[in-house]
């Protein structure tokens, strides 16, 4: 079997938290922000779980993280 090799791609927009959890950031964050509201952008900042759908793919991706 061939060696586990992080995903360099995933590893920059997926983190794992001490639970186990999986967090993503939400698409279009930093483009066209300027028309955007403020409060709209606030919510750009936080982090939000991954769906259980995409959970599987995404630890696959991730095996030493």
């Amino acid at each position: 079997m061939p060696k586990l090799k992080t995903h360099k791609g995933a590893k920059g927009r997926f983190k794992i938290t001490g639970s186990g959890k999986l967090l993503r950031t939400k698409c279009g964050k930093s483009h066209l922000r300027r028309k955007k509201a403020p409060r709209t952008k606030r919510l750009y900042d936080e982090m939000i779980p991954i769906s259980p759908a995409d959970r599987k793919r995404v630890q696959r991706l991730l095996p030493h993280v």
